[in-house]
């Protein structure tokens, strides 16, 4: 078995650009950026997860109704799951 160097090494990163105060765990996959998203950038990135939101909703609702399920909980299951959803993507300051 071979000692590995310490997590907080710079020869970690190709770039060695990480901070050097976060743990190996913790060390972004891709490299932050720069200059903050467009608005109509992050626009359209909302309206793109927002689509995808309802699309799973969608889907619920259709495997739900092939299971002969009673059409308030398809009602209820389908509007819970869009607005915990929405909350979380509206609700993320990355986007």
């Amino acid at each position: 078995m071979t000692d590995l160097p310490p997590a907080d090494d710079a020869t970690d990163s190709p770039s060695g650009d990480v901070p050097r105060d976060l743990d190996s765990p913790a060390v972004p996959f891709l490299k932050r950026r720069h200059q903050p998203r467009r608005q109509a950038e992050s626009a359209a990135v909302r309206l793109v997860a927002t689509c995808g939101i309802v699309g799973i909703a969608v889907a619920l609702a259709a495997i739900l109704g092939t299971q002969d399920v009673a059409a308030w909980i398809i009602g209820l299951a389908v509007s819970v799951t869009s607005v915990v959803l929405a909350a979380l993507l509206w609700s993320s300051r990355t986007l």
